[in-house]
């Protein structure tokens, strides 16, 4: 197993924590565990609840344990873009190597310099991103490596989130006891999950990310990060009419919305989508009636997007794409692109086992985190190795005369009861 690599990454979204454990083998991905635990600690822009996070943290990482077999030790953790700010730097270095061939120092050399920069005490430097790359007059985005000059110069990006939020968020993970390996911010780490930077070199691209209280909008535009900004609504803000007109609790709503009604038609089904219980006895609602319920909470955020976008689509041509729990929704990105006017579409990961719009932030942090291991060098895992490999490895169980569990075994009982009979 010494060409595994195992990560853990999590998200503390404004209604609860994800946690994703996956491993990186022979270049593919593959997903190991996924916990989602509820958690109202969390809100766009600030934590309303410290203890509640780290408590719902620990929950998600003492059920990924009894799945696994093996401790979570450390994570990717995933910082929420609100007040985020990028500075660029050319940082310009003199090539160290008698021969005059880039090596990755070189690079870590220009990383050092930009961060050098300051960016004022509001802030902190959430990740450092190397843009572009020029040796010799000649600009690539792969790092030159073995490439001969006298200088490079690098085109950082330093991605900035607000200061107290970020040490606070980190400082809730860490008293779960784990310890963080590296920080990313959301739409980042969107960006990386859907292949969005190498679509955004020749056209801009507007990432919505709709969780349940906020909707955060990022901008990529040459191949690059470059804004975010946050509005104060989401999916539970849409569907808040239905909670006040049928007394639904807020989980169902949402659900409700997102999978049981097409918001972009004008005619609907008037058959029941969901029958429940109350003081006055059995209660129904048909599509139809959850879309005429939320039609004026979806304009309203709607008139909020396109209020925002409109100086960005002025900029030249622009996609839009949907993703975090509003991803579901379906007619979302029919109603987002008629509003508009430009490509629109709902991002949902295709990895197995987190085939989930909510999942994309969470899963985009192993991409993130992947990039930079050729210039960090960093081999660590987040679990506890010894204790996994023991977990998952037969040939180290002893046998003491009984049979496992398995299928196989169920099976061979089947038949050899039926021979008996």
């Amino acid at each position: 197993m010494n060409n595994k690599q195992i990560f853990a990454a999590i998200e503390v979204a404004d209604h609860e924590v994800r946690l994703v454990v996956g491993e990186f083998f022979n270049t593919r991905f593959n997903i190991i565990k996924v916990e989602r635990v509820k958690c109202d600690g969390m809100s766009f822009d600030s934590i309303r609840n410290a203890d509640n996070i780290t408590q719902a943290i620990k929950t998600a990482l003492a059920n990924a344990k009894k799945m696994i077999g093996a401790e979570i030790k450390k994570v990717i953790l995933a910082i929420p873009s609100y007040k985020m700010k990028r500075f660029g730097f050319k940082s310009t270095v003199d090539i160290e190597g008698i021969d005059g061939a880039v090596t990755v120092q070189d690079v870590r050399n220009a990383i050092e310099k930009a961060k050098a920069v300051n960016v004022g005490n509001q802030y902190a430097v959430v990740q450092t991103v190397c843009v572009k790359y020029t040796v010799n007059g000649i600009s690539t985005r792969r790092i030159p490596l073995g490439d001969r000059c006298s200088q490079m110069t690098v085109d950082v990006d330093l991605l900035c989130a607000d200061r107290d939020f970020t040490y606070e968020l980190v400082s809730c993970v860490e008293k779960a006891g784990l310890q963080v390996m590296d920080i990313f911010l959301d739409v980042y780490a969107v960006g990386k999950e859907a292949a969005l930077f190498e679509q955004a070199i020749d056209h801009q691209v507007i990432i919505l990310k709709v969780e349940r209280e906020a909707t955060t909008l990022g901008l990529l535009k040459n191949g690059r990060f470059t804004n975010a900004a946050v509005l104060a609504a989401g999916l539970g803000t849409i569907a808040g009419a239905i909670k006040d007109e049928y007394g639904i609790s807020t989980e169902m709503c949402v659900e409700l919305l997102k999978y049981n009604a097409r918001i972009d038609l004008e005619k609907c089904s008037s058959n029941p989508i969901h029958i429940w219980n109350d003081d006055n006895g059995t209660r129904t609602i048909s599509e139809q009636e959850l879309v005429d319920c939320v039609k004026s909470n979806i304009e309203l955020w709607l008139d909020a997007i396109e209020k925002t976008c409109v100086p960005i689509l002025q900029a030249g041509e622009t996609t839009v794409i949907i993703t975090g729990e509003g991803g579901e929704t379906q007619g979302l990105s029919d109603l987002v692109q008629k509003r508009l006017g430009v490509e629109t579409r709902c991002y949902i990961p295709q990895t197995l086992g987190g085939r989930n719009a909510g999942l994309t932030a969470c899963l985009g942090l192993f991409y993130a985190y992947q990039d930079i291991l050729p210039i960090t060098g960093y081999t660590d895992n987040s679990l506890d190795m010894d204790a996994f490999i023991r977990s998952v490895s037969y040939r180290d169980k002893k046998d003491d005369g009984t049979k496992e569990d398995t299928l196989t075994n169920k099976l061979k009982g089947l038949f050899m009861e039926g021979k008996k009979n």
